[in-house]
């Protein structure tokens, strides 16, 4: 959109004008040239693309093809009907697109488009247009509030079938407003999963889709900033922008995490001022710096009070190494005469009392009891440590809300 003007008062004036407007559409056509051409090749070299302020660190789900020309789908369907006849025939379909339950037997209105790496036809009957892939994406998104499978069943059917979703996209060359939105519910997708697949990482299988989602996390998330700054004008912040890039930031709490493979710093210097002052990319260097600082204190006051559901999906994996810093801190900080209360503790690190209790002896450390029947950490034990195993999954208060919508 252009910004508000005068009406023009003469010829020169309305010459004017349509010089601006043309220069204007040719910037937009030239970012959404550098985005499908990015999407397609994957990640060029820092040398070509000092000029621009589109992440590229990723790699793209198409085959590249210099002679890329985009296609207008046609397919009506969520699945092209030829695909569905061989995968019927073949028995390659998921739970989900059972007609009755029938391993042989789907219907356009259950069989969704499988992903496929090396794209042997590229007719446009075989491509589905905008409107379809919409309703497509909707309609896998609603299996994430089904309890009759095993979260990692529809996990794994949701996986693939957004893929393909993105290759549709990117064959077609769509990266407006309307992509904005679907890549947006993708990365939702991926970050929801990434929170509830860690509940299983016992079972090595599911360990193993936990690392792929991950992998595609990072390339959606890449994808959708490529996206923004494809429908970049002047210093517009699209209205969900600011949060889905604080995602990035939370990702780099590991010690030597870099999700986008490069330094953290490197990424904010191209960010816009609007973006960076944003509440929501305060709120998430502000959680990295006290992470960083062992400050657990002010980690856990700040994401009690500010964190959205996909900020706490992403933050979770490492809410107990930061428990354990408190651990730590107490016990060897404290006096031995003075036991800490563990009410008092569970309040500071959101954490239920008895799992608490349970915690503490996870990492070594023995609890009593006062008079008054209050539970009390005692200081100043040589016992502590970090589990073995790892540490078993705790709640955090004030987030079980938000665990039963997902």
């Amino acid at each position: 959109m252009e910004g508000k003007r005068n009406p023009p008062s003469s010829s020169s004036s309305v010459s004017t004008s349509f010089s601006q407007s043309s220069r204007s559409n040719a910037t937009h056509q030239s970012k959404v040239s550098t985005f499908a051409q990015f999407e397609r090749r994957g990640r060029p070299s820092s040398s070509s693309t000092s000029h621009s302020n589109i992440n590229t660190q990723h790699y793209a789900d198409t085959d590249s093809n210099s002679n890329f020309v985009p296609l207008l789908g046609t397919c009506p369907y969520m699945c092209p009907e030829g695909e569905r006849i061989q995968r019927e025939k073949l028995r390659d379909l998921a739970v989900f697109e059972r007609l009755n339950g029938n391993p042989r037997k789907s219907s356009p209105a259950l069989a969704v488009k499988k992903f496929c790496r090396t794209i042997s036809s590229k007719c446009a009957s075989d491509v589905r247009p905008l409107p379809v892939l919409e309703e497509t994406l909707k309609y896998l998104l609603s299996f994430l509030e089904s309890k009759e499978n095993p979260f990692e069943i529809v996990h794994d059917f949701i996986f693939d079938r957004t893929r393909s979703i993105r290759q549709d996209l990117t064959m077609q060359n769509i990266v407006n407003k309307k992509a904005i939105y679907m890549y947006e519910g993708m990365v939702k997708f991926h970050v929801v999963s990434h929170h509830k697949l860690r509940h299983s990482m016992s079972d090595p299988n599911i360990a193993s889709m936990h690392h792929l989602n991950m992998e595609q996390l990072t390339k959606t998330l890449a994808s959708l900033f490529n996206l923004y700054e494809a429908n970049r004008n002047s210093n517009y912040v699209h209205e969900n922008e600011a949060e889905f890039h604080s995602l990035n930031v939370l990702l780099h709490l590991g010690s030597y995490s870099k999700p986008m493979g490069e330094p953290l710093s490197l990424w904010f210097s191209r960010l816009s001022p609007p973006i960076l002052k944003s509440k929501e990319m305060r709120f998430a260097r502000r959680i990295l710096r006290s992470f960083r600082l062992g400050n657990y204190k002010d980690f856990f006051c700040t994401a009690a009070a500010q964190a959205s559901y996909l900020q706490y999906c992403v933050m979770e994996p490492y809410i107990n190494e930061v428990r354990a810093l408190a651990l730590a801190c107490i016990n060897f900080g404290g006096y031995k005469l003075h036991p800490y209360p563990l009410f008092e503790l569970s309040k500071q690190l959101m954490i239920k009392e008895s799992d608490l209790e349970t915690f503490c002896k996870s990492c070594g450390l023995e609890t009593c009891t006062d008079e008054s029947g209050n539970k009390l950490l005692p200081t100043k034990q040589e016992t502590f440590s970090h589990p073995k195993g790892g540490f078993q999954i705790y709640s955090f208060l004030g987030f079980q809300e938000y665990e039963s919508q997902f």
